[in-house]
């Protein structure tokens, strides 16, 4: 099965997979022609006058190597050992099946597009972006002739604590003086398109936005770029994605914190190119990411920062990572590198393999190396011309419950062309024997009737062996089996059989394939409950039909009304929208299950204090704009608090009572019905002034007994001093040890002198 180059300016298929088929001419090349021109189809080859005797065209064959009948032996009869008793038939076989090669090939188109992150981080770097498109165009055109460019931008979930929800900062998230547009999670601004001013022009109207916390919203945002072809334009040719963030991103589970727990649905949900459910679905998982980018044949590459290069390279397949600079400058050289990276590997991957059948691969490269097992899938460093070929070995264990053929799916990851594989199986029957050879039966006998179906001859097929073979096998029957060449022979839901799809049979009967390529089924439409289409509807075309007074894509919203009447028998309290029986409150303020409760709310009282106040009295806050703003209710005066209505069950009322600036009170009711009433007291209730004299007495005589307390606790504390001195002078004077009859406080008035006597005697005075 090579794959050959075509020299056809117009758009196809990169590769193509065909029988290998040779010319053994000696004289058949032309001069100038190289060796592998002797390779073609086989109406080329004849043609270009290659005698069909000289044709090299292989067929696949198989071989019973070992084929020892079953043991027959009754019981009693005679005895055997265990290794010469056979229960198999028969016990080995030889299979041999075409390799494959693949080749590259030049002149591809191709489509990118530049998803790149918006956030205020990345200001510098969308001043390089805006001159993008006429640069890359350039580069390209080295590449392909025929290349197109798109551009998309994201930021955020627009909810809490992703970004800041208060009006101002939704109106211009970025602090300061900066002007940044409002934040939004993904906007397809330009459809890809071969015009690289065009590109300029809308990513230079360009602003950046902003957002709370550090990892971005970016999965959101390739998820809906993989999986809205429409939109984004994406054509059946190289399609490459080059996603550019400086910062981390968000996973599935991340949507817990702003309360979104719904997983991603992985549909596409652009209106007016905005994605307009991010704050409905959770961000997808790495690995939804990788199946829905494999299944649109999407390669990614990385524009980041090199702090999340080593993550990607393990996660995502068959993509590239470069390190992207502080302002994006080297995002060209980055692509084109990227792009050479992705497209000189290949590497195989098959489809969800029949039970009981394995496969293995085996890949010559173009160094000559021979890998088995995983690495036999892959071979990298292939240059535009280059050839490398896989050999495939395919194993059925046992024939599958059916005895239906299967086909088996193998394509490069990141191409859109594949190899399809039909599997049959060898499950005969005794019946086989007594086959039936009839004009009436098998088409004008072209087969053996057999087990109630036709064996058919050698190059006949069919139901009824009603065609040839090479009529099957050409493209314009499989075209009829196919609704564009995106798909499917027969969706995958059919044989194609003559150029018309017969579909599979269910197990259940009352599951059925129908349509004219087997695209529609009765079993594959939304559930609810885990009943299909809600038990409210039928399944036509994987469409769910709804009853009435049931819509949605399961028949799961009701369009019943009665349950969202509120207690004024207004629809959600005339704050909401009812929505499948339920209440979807407008007003942030409000919620419950018909928007009547209000936990955030002044109350109603203070709500409409001011117009009341206006209005009545011709005060307040609102009294120069009265006319204006309060001109909502009907005002009605009354005399005294006991002509205000009273509550009743037909509409609510609330009592109110406020005060003024001047410190009176005021009295009202508001009612919500028909017509919006405020019945209020016309008089206030001010205060009296307080009386002065009293006052002032009150402060003097306070004054005085405060003194006169004071002075009797001084005079207090002055008495127990006292007494406590005495007291200790009493005591020492107890405790004197001196003579009584010698007063020791006495002095004697008489002083003695003596005198120098100068050897004198000394003379007493």
């Amino acid at each position: 099965m090579p794959i050959r180059e075509k020299k056809n300016p117009q758009p196809v298929p990169q590769v193509e997979f065909n029988l290998v088929i040779s010319c053994q001419l000696v004289d058949f090349l032309k001069q100038g022609e190289p060796t592998s021109a002797r390779c073609d189809e086989l109406d080329s080859l004849k043609k270009r006058g290659c005698m069909a005797t000289k044709i090299e065209n292989p067929r696949g064959s198989q071989r019973i190597l070992r084929n020892k009948p079953v043991t027959n032996r009754k019981k009693g009869g005679e005895k055997l050992k265990p290794e010469d008793i056979t229960q198999i038939q028969p016990q080995k076989l030889a299979l041999s099946l075409r390799s494959g090669t693949f080749k590259r090939a030049e002149d591809y188109p191709i489509d990118l597009y530049y998803l790149m992150d918006l956030s205020y981080s990345m200001k510098d770097d969308l001043e390089n972006v805006k001159n993008l498109g006429t640069s890359l165009m350039l580069e390209m055109s080295k590449i392909t002739s025929d290349f197109r460019i798109g551009f998309g931008s994201f930021v955020e979930k627009t909810v809490m604590p992703y970004i800041s929800t208060t009006p101002a900062k939704l109106l211009n998230p970025c602090t300061g003086d900066q002007n940044c547009t409002s934040p939004f999670s993904y906007k397809n601004v330009l459809k890809l398109t071969s015009n690289g001013k065009q590109f300029n022009t809308l990513v230079g109207q360009q602003q950046i936005s902003g957002n709370l916390d550090s990892p971005e919203g970016g999965f959101d945002a390739i998820m809906q770029v993989a999986v809205c072809g429409e939109h984004i334009g994406w054509r059946n040719v190289t399609r490459l994605l080059v996603f550019s963030t400086d910062a981390g991103f968000h996973f599935a589970g991340d949507g817990k914190l702003g309360g979104i727990v719904l997983p991603n649905d992985g549909k596409c949900h652009l209106e007016n190119n905005m994605y307009t459910m991010s704050h409905h679905y959770d961000y997808p998982s790495i690995a939804h990411l990788v199946q829905k980018l494999s299944d649109n044949n999407i390669q990614t590459i990385f524009a980041v920062t090199e702090e999340f290069q080593p993550e990607l390279k393990n996660l995502i397949p068959k993509s590239a990572v470069g390190t992207l600079s502080a302002n994006s400058s080297n995002v060209i050289n980055l692509i084109i590198d990227a792009y050479n990276s992705l497209s000189s590997e290949v590497i195989l991957e098959n489809s969800k393999l029949p039970e009981g059948v394995t496969i293995a691969y085996q890949s010559r490269c173009k160094n000559g190396l021979v890998s088995t097992g995983e690495d036999g899938r892959k071979c990298s460093n292939i240059s535009i011309g280059d050839e490398v070929s896989f050999s495939i070995n395919v194993t059925a264990q046992g024939c599958p419950k059916h005895s239906k053929s299967e086909s088996i799916k193998i394509r490069p990851l990141g191409f859109t062309e594949e190899v399809e594989i039909r599997l049959g199986f060898i499950c005969d029957c005794e019946c086989q024997k007594d086959g039936i050879v009839s004009k009436d039966l098998c088409h004008y006998g072209n087969g053996t009737f057999e087990c109630g179906a036709c064996r058919c001859k050698k190059g006949r097929v069919g139901r009824d062996c009603e065609c040839r073979r090479d009529e099957v096998s050409s493209e314009d029957l499989d075209r009829n089996c196919r609704k564009d060449n995106s798909t499917d022979l027969c969706s995958n839901n059919g044989e194609c059989v003559c150029g018309k799809c017969e579909c599979k049979k269910r197990d259940n009967p009352e599951e059925y394939y129908s349509g004219k390529y087997c695209e529609c089924d009765n079993f594959n439409c939304d559930r609810s409950n885990n009943k299909l289409c809600g038990g409210h509807g039928r399944c036509e075309c994987r469409v769910c039909v709804c009853d009435a007074n049931y819509t949605g894509s399961a028949c799961d919203c009701s369009l019943d009304t009665s349950t969202c009447l509120a207690s004024n028998n207004q629809i959600c309290n005339g704050r909401g929208i009812c929505e499948c029986g339920t209440c979807r409150c407008t007003d942030p303020k409000f919620q419950g299950p018909t928007c009547e409760i209000c936990p955030t709310c002044p109350g109603v009282c203070t709500e409409h204090k001011a117009c009341v106040q206006c209005r009545a009295f011709g005060t307040g806050e609102k009294k120069d704009t009265c006319e204006r703003d309060c001109n909502y209710f009907t005002l009605i005066k009354v005399k005294d608090r006991d002509k205000l209505p009273q509550p009743v069950q037909t509409f609510p009322l609330m009592h109110c009572k406020e005060r003024d600036a001047n410190d009176c009170w005021f009295y009202y009711t508001y009612a919500v019905n028909n017509n919006t009433e405020v019945h209020v007291v016309e008089t206030l209730e001010c205060p009296a002034g307080p009386d002065i004299i009293p006052i002032v007495a009150g402060v003097v005589a306070g004054i005085v007994l405060i003194g006169l307390a004071l002075l009797l606790i001084w005079k207090l504390l002055m008495i127990i001093h006292d007494r406590r001195e005495f007291a200790k002078f009493e005591k020492e004077k107890m405790n004197a040890k001196w003579d009584t009859q010698e007063n020791p406080i006495y002095r004697s008035p008489i002083n003695n002198f003596q005198n120098p006597s100068y050897g004198r005697k000394t003379a007493v005075l």
